[in-house]
C-alpha cells in the first residue's frame, strides 16, 4: 500500500483525517508559497498543489500527497491568516453581522509505478456570523484562538457562540473538506 503523507502541520487537519481512518504520516510542506491568483477558489487549489508538490518531490516510490489550503472571503477579499491582533480585529469587524465564504483547496499528488498524478479541487461554504460587539471581538481575540486561523476564527473553538448559519460542510471551514477528499482518496487506496 502506497505512503499516504499529509504534507500539513495543522493539528485540526490531522484531527480530521484521523477521524475517518486513514492511516497516514505528516510531513508538512516548507515551500513558499507563492499564488498572484485573486480569486478564492482558484488561489486555493494553486496553493494547495505547491504544498503537496514541495513534498512529493522529497519522496520516491509509490506514495499520495494530501495538500490543503484554506482562506475566509467576503465580498471579494480575501482574509487569510491575521498577522497581529489588530488585523484580527479588523478581519472580525468585518465578518460580524455578516454572511462570508471560506474555501479550502485540497491536492492530491500520487505515484504509482513511476507515474506521478495530480489532481486539486476546491469546496466552498457559506458562513453567518452574528452581530459582534467591540467587546466581544477583542475577548474573543484575547483567547488567542484566532491567530494560526483564516479569517481570524475558528468554527469548533469558542467563536462557536458568534456563528448563527453555515451552508455546506462543516469540516471544510476547520481546513479540510473530509467528505469530498476521501470521495477521491477511498479510489487511490483501493488501488485505482
Amino acid at each position: 500500500m502506497e505512503r499516504v503523507i499529509l504534507a500539513s502541520a495543522s493539528p485540526r487537519r490531522k484531527e480530521l483525517l484521523s477521524l475517518v481512518g486513514v492511516d497516514f504520516e505528516i510531513l508538512p510542506s516548507t515551500g513558499e508559497e507563492i499564488c498572484e491568483e485573486t480569486e478564492p477558489s482558484k488561489m486555493v487549489e494553486i496553493l494547495a498543489l505547491q504544498k503537496a508538490e514541495d513534498v512529493a518531490k522529497q519522496l520516491s516510490s509509490d506514495f499520495i500527497v494530501i495538500g490543503a489550503d484554506t482562506v475566509v472571503a467576503k465580498d471579494g477579499v480575501i482574509f487569510g491568516k491575521p498577522m497581529d491582533e489588530k488585523h484580527a480585529s479588523e478581519m472580525l469587524t468585518c465578518l460580524q453581522g455578516q454572511k462570508h465564504q471560506v474555501y479550502s483547496g485540497v491536492a492530491l499528488v500520487w505515484a504509482k509505478n513511476g507515474t506521478t498524478y495530480r489532481k486539486r479541487f476546491y469546496v466552498m461554504t457559506e458562513v453567518e456570523v452574528l452581530p459582534m460587539s467591540e467587546q466581544q471581538i477583542l475577548g474573543y481575540i484575547a483567547s488567542g484562538d484566532c491567530m494560526d486561523k483564516a479569517g481570524a476564527y475558528g468554527i469548533q473553538g469558542c467563536f462557536a457562540e458568534y456563528i448563527c448559519g453555515i451552508s455546506g460542510d462543516f469540516y471544510n471551514v476547520v481546513g479540510l473538506p473530509v467528505s469530498r477528499l476521501m470521495q477521491e482518496l477511498r479510489p487511490l487506496l483501493a488501488g485505482g
